[in-house]
């Protein structure tokens, strides 16, 4: 984990700034768009409990009364999307105006603005006198790394859409890295996504990890003899790698857990040890990773919360070893406290070698060493190391503007 600055580790300086926090400005939190949740609202979740005087901004706000009240927060202002016709359902259909969109929230109230961002979040318009600091859980995916595989799924790499599609992309492209500008400190999810910052947007930036609720799983030592994965049934999170890898293998059972549009194609290619259990909520999901005698993870994902989760459980992990999955998981052939295994080709074959070499290694991995490992990725981590941060990236704004990013990354 890359923690914030402390006292200890520069205390002359700290000491500057930390006076300079006697008093925190107001703070206003800009997330993407409120839907469903995930890790991400996650995320703007713990910044707020950590800051408990936020005021929240997302381009629209569809979560139900349920989860909106799990971000603690009395309002949440939204933009002119929200009441754009059928909205709810067809999002992706104002893509090219959500950029406009984000520019319309008005934050010139605060003093520090945070943005949890993964398309537009960080493209919000500030001025001079406030500080902006980006936690980015990706640049945008499907204009850059994702762009052609996007264009695929949904049908829009040929003809007049094709062309349509790819001029607006270009466009999106521009406006992304130009707004890159307004951002004073960037954070990134993991070390993947900080390569990713740098490669997009020419900018340096910190690692920190987001919180996983590992209190809210337990561990069991005693395994059952079935596999587990955890998704949503989208093309990019290669469940159909994993059931045509357990179709080859009728010895071995498989549940699958989530649902997604891919689910329709995946229940008429499963064989009779896969199960489909659709979604289910998080008690069941954590009885099955915790009985589980592994989780599958065969994306190639910027961070990827769920292996963490299963790892809580003592749940080892074999997982495609590209990405986020490299930092969570550590290897039973390069660690000394292994908890998973990692495989080095997103194919059927590879996981199933993977499958069968973990049957012979398995018994090198303990539920204690997941366990702990899980630990460094826990709430309360994120939390302290997102408070430090905030507090010495004010401290220097108050000092010298200038000198955030180079002080704060070093």
């Amino acid at each position: 984990m890359n923690d914030g600055m402390s006292r200890a580790a520069d205390p002359a300086l700290s000491a500057d700034r930390y006076a300079a926090m006697t008093s925190t400005p107001p703070i206003a939190l800009v997330h993407e768009w409120l839907t469903d949740w995930g890790g991400s609202e996650d995320v703007t979740r713990a910044m707020i409990e950590c800051f408990p005087q936020t005021d929240l901004f997302a381009t629209i706000d569809f979560l139900s009364s349920k989860n909106r009240a799990r971000l603690g927060t009395k309002s949440i202002k939204t933009t002119f999307l929200q009441r754009a016709p059928f909205i709810k359902n067809r999002f992706w259909n104002y893509l090219p105006l959500t950029p406009l969109a984000v520019e319309t929230h008005d934050l010139r109230n605060a003093g520090i603005i945070f943005s949890n961002s993964h398309a537009f979040a960080k493209g919000v318009i500030t001025t001079g006198q406030q500080l902006h600091i980006s936690y980015v859980q990706s640049p945008m995916r499907y204009a850059w790394d994702l762009h052609h595989q996007y264009l695929e799924d949904y049908d829009l790499d040929r003809g007049l859409k094709g062309f349509l599609a790819r001029w607006i992309f270009h466009k999106l492209r521009m406006w992304d890295r130009q707004t890159a500008n307004n951002v004073d400190l960037f954070l990134a999810n993991s070390r993947h996504v900080q390569q990713r910052i740098w490669r997009t947007y020419r900018r340096r930036s910190r690692v920190l990890y987001p919180p996983v609720r590992i209190d809210s799983f337990t561990t069991q030592e005693k395994k059952d003899n079935f596999y587990v994965t955890v998704s949503r049934l989208v093309s990019y999170k290669r469940i159909d790698l994993i059931v045509d890898a357990f179709a080859a293998m009728p010895s071995k059972h498989l549940f699958v857990i989530g649902d997604g549009p891919e689910a329709a194609a995946l229940k008429q290619r499963c064989p009779a040890n896969v199960t489909l259990l659709g979604w289910q909520p998080d008690e069941v999901v954590g009885q099955y990773l915790a009985a589980a005698k592994a989780f599958i993870f065969a994306a190639h994902e910027d961070f990827g919360i769920s292996p963490v989760e299963a790892q809580a459980c003592g749940t080892p992990v074999i997982a495609y070893g590209v990405g986020g999955a490299t930092e969570t998981v550590c290897d039973v052939h390069q660690s000394a406290a292994p908890t998973g295994l990692l495989f080095h080709e997103q194919t059927v074959s590879a996981l199933v070698d993977a499958l069968e070499e973990f049957e012979r290694v398995s018994n090198r991995i303990s539920a204690q060493a997941c366990r702990a490992w899980a630990e460094r990725f826990s709430e309360s981590a994120f939390k302290q190391s997102f408070t430090a941060l905030v507090n010495d990236a004010w401290g220097c704004w108050k000092a010298d503007p200038a000198s955030v990013e180079p002080k704060i990354l070093g």
